[in-house]
């Protein structure tokens, strides 16, 4: 074999290598990237990002039904005194609104607040738009369902109802006046993107309110709030609706969910300005309120 055909040789061989190698080095990074991929809680149990949204429509599918029923089991029915001042503190709202109501799956704030606009005074009234905006077309239809029950007048009020995801609104920029979330954010995987979200679809001027579960102040008030979270409400859902994990998994969501002032600075980097919260019952619920200026 001449010098130059060895050579030729040698340098066929070192590009096959190298391509191998680089081959096998890009399989290495792909699978690292997998077994990397973000992770994210459900509950206490670590699980994979795009697997969150599947478990957690699970749990609303199965509860959906008996959803109103164990709020007010689980309360003891404070949680309608939580949504009253929660409607209250949305303060004079006027004429026109168009209220975005998230999370808003069974009704319990939009019929708050369609109701509430029915005591406002009627002369020279501009009708308002609620749209009622869950993830889970179960929790939609149980709301549907309580809303043609009610059968409230609405006098020119409109109310639609949307399944969609609060990480992806099929929303237009600059569309609500008002963007409400009760009991739902600290179910979303990117807490992040629901603000930057809620940020894009209202109109400058608009309101964020927030009611959620959160971080009880007091140390006593705190271990007895523990005791019965995770030794009464799990087999409460077990006896009431048939479903002890659904329940097993809100309390334990509630114990990962950020600190009041954790949630106020996501809020205040989503844009929002003028942001405050206001504790209920010591913490166990807190109202977040900001602006988009």
């Amino acid at each position: 074999m001449s010098l130059f055909r060895t050579i030729a040789l040698h340098r066929n061989i070192h590009k096959l290598l190298i391509q191998r190698f680089s081959t096998h080095v890009r399989d290495e990074v792909k699978e690292s990237m997998v077994s990397k991929e973000a992770e994210t809680h459900f509950g206490f149990e670590i699980v994979k990002e795009n697997e969150k949204w599947k478990k957690v429509h699970k749990v609303f599918e199965e509860v959906a039904d008996s959803y109103d029923l164990m709020n007010d089991a689980m309360s003891m029915g404070v949680h309608r005194i939580w949504k009253d001042i929660f409607i209250e503190r949305l303060g004079p709202i006027g004429n026109g609104i168009r209220l975005l109501d998230m999370a808003g799956g069974t009704g319990d704030i939009s019929f708050r607040y369609m109701k509430h606009l029915q005591n406002s005074p009627a002369a020279q009234r501009i009708p308002s738009h609620v749209t009622v905006c869950d993830i889970n077309q179960n929790m939609l239809d149980v709301g549907q369902k309580r809303w043609k029950r009610l059968n409230l007048s609405t006098a020119g009020d409109t109310i639609e109802w949307v399944c969609a995801d609060a990480e992806k609104l099929p929303f237009d920029d600059a569309s609500f006046t008002v963007y409400t979330i009760a009991f739902g954010i600290r179910n979303c995987t990117h807490i992040d993107r629901v603000l930057a979200e809620a940020y894009r679809v209202l109109k400058p001027g608009g309101r964020f309110m927030c009611l959620e579960f959160s971080h009880v102040n007091n140390e006593y008030l705190k271990r007895v709030y523990d005791q019965y979270s995770f030794e009464v409400i799990p087999p409460m859902g077990q006896i009431l609706a048939n479903q002890w994990q659904p329940y097993q998994y809100l309390v334990e969501s509630i114990r990962k969910f950020p600190t009041q002032n954790e949630f106020k600075r996501m809020i205040i980097n989503a844009g929002f300005k003028c942001v405050q919260f206001e504790n209920l019952t010591l913490g166990v619920v807190a109202i977040h309120s900001g602006f988009k200026l």
